[in-house]
């Protein structure tokens, strides 16, 4: 369990702009939805094994404090964290996780948030789908010439993405002011021309997750990347900005 958690809060939490997610679980699969405050990032992911004991439907609040608690030394070895249950309108539902450590006198409870509560506050964004124009897997080289350039252009909030000549392009800024741009990825098929903007700070914090990644781009105005950490498929859908 713990392994899974600490996964989950990886890659929400520490993407830096997730503090609430919504797990929908049955005996087929369990699925996690998350959404940035600002809307533009929006989380559709799955365990790429059903957890059993995340039956049902509710909210994991306040993810930096789930963070604190699985790092805490006395719940790393050969501690139990148990998911809790009531019986609400005869129908068993988790309500929070117990943490106990292996000597049994360090606790800890997480509360759930309830499905009704949950639903109000993450509202469903569905994404109909894209005509992906460009799809590919980003390198390590490819990730940090982007971190150097978002560290050339500190001023810039978000980039643009274009391609030439089989190209995929990250261009910053302007010529008004300071500029720079780079080839982030050679060798793409599909053609983008549309001057969509896409928000740095996001983006690359989402590629310094842990997993294995593919991005795809749409010229219709969004970005998916997807990170397959081993533990569960996360992906993250960023609706274009005009600036």
């Amino acid at each position: 369990m713990r392994d899974n958690l600490l996964d989950l809060v990886g890659h929400t939490y520490d993407v830096g702009c997730i503090d609430l997610i919504k797990i929908t679980g049955n005996e087929d699969v369990t699925i996690i939805s998350g959404l940035s405050d600002d809307r533009s990032v929006v989380l559709n992911a799955q365990f790429n094994t059903q957890i059993e004991e995340f039956g049902g439907t509710f909210g994991l609040p306040n993810l930096s404090n789930l963070k604190t608690l699985l790092n805490i030394p006395e719940y790393k070895d050969n501690a139990e964290i148990t998911v809790t249950k009531q019986t609400r309108n005869d129908v068993k539902v988790p309500v929070g996780m117990h943490f106990e450590n292996a000597a049994g006198d360090f606790k800890n409870d997480y509360r759930f948030m309830s499905s009704e509560i949950i639903s109000d506050k993450l509202k469903e964004v569905k994404f109909k789908g894209a005509n992906w124009d460009v799809t590919f897997e980003p390198t390590t080289s490819s990730i940090q010439r982007l971190k150097f350039q978002a560290q050339a252009n500190p001023d810039e909030t978000t980039f643009q993405s274009k391609t030439d000549d089989g190209y995929l392009k990250f261009f910053f800024g302007d010529h008004s002011t300071h500029a720079g741009n780079f080839v982030f990825q050679p060798d793409v098929t599909g053609i983008l021309k549309k001057e969509w903007h896409w928000p740095i700070k996001h983006v690359i914090s989402i590629l310094d997750l842990l997993g294995d990644k593919t991005m795809r781009i749409s010229d219709a105005g969004a970005m998916e990347i997807t990170v397959n950490s081993g533990i569960a498929t996360y992906n993250y859908i960023l609706p274009a900005q005009s600036k």
